[in-house]
């Protein structure tokens, strides 16, 4: 099940005092919560909901619907995802990519269980015309065994993911939307 958080958003101005629609930035946890480090990004958001959050930025926390966050996916400007990543480092090891360096085949990079519909939501959207500005952040897992504790390795990296996650929300688009 999809859970949200949504701060109100704040209007741009642009030139000549005309207003510019609001950005969207959603932060997009996802992960499977059963398999311990595969949950990170789940427990990433749920801190996030506790926080004060920017104006315009909403937390979703996705879990493993994959297909089911198209939605979110095409009605946002950013979508900044996390998730746990296997990318072979030292548990805990956190990777940062924009959308454009995973390839567009998911069977070779192997991310986590649910990743493939993730990634393939995130493609998809392109078929609709709205592919936001997409980065993900990642954690090495240690541990993807049944529980919901994440590894001490994975919980000692919350706080700098999510200091990694404000520093996201702080930079400027690249895209003009």
């Amino acid at each position: 099940m999809t859970e949200d958080r949504e701060t109100s958003n704040a209007s741009g101005t642009t030139g000549g005092g005309l207003s510019a629609p609001p950005k969207k930035i959603v932060v997009l946890g996802v992960g499977n919560l059963l398999l311990s480090d595969e949950g990170v990004g789940v427990h990433v958001a749920q801190r996030l909901m506790e926080m004060r959050l920017p104006p315009g930025v909403r937390v979703v926390e996705g879990g493993t619907d994959g297909f089911r966050l198209m939605n979110v996916v095409v009605d946002t400007d950013r979508l900044i995802v996390v998730d746990a990543v296997k990318g072979g480092a030292a548990p805990g090891s956190i990777y940062r990519f924009d959308i454009e360096d995973a390839p567009s085949f998911p069977m070779a990079y192997k991310t986590s269980v649910h990743q493939v519909g993730i990634l393939e939501v995130i493609h998809l959207s392109e078929l609709v015309g709205k592919t936001p500005e997409t980065t993900i952040i990642g954690v090495e897992p240690k541990s993807l065994d049944m529980g919901m504790a994440l590894s001490p390795e994975v919980e000692a990296k919350l706080p700098r993911v999510i200091e990694l996650i404000f520093e996201e929300v702080k930079r400027p688009f690249k895209k003009t939307i």
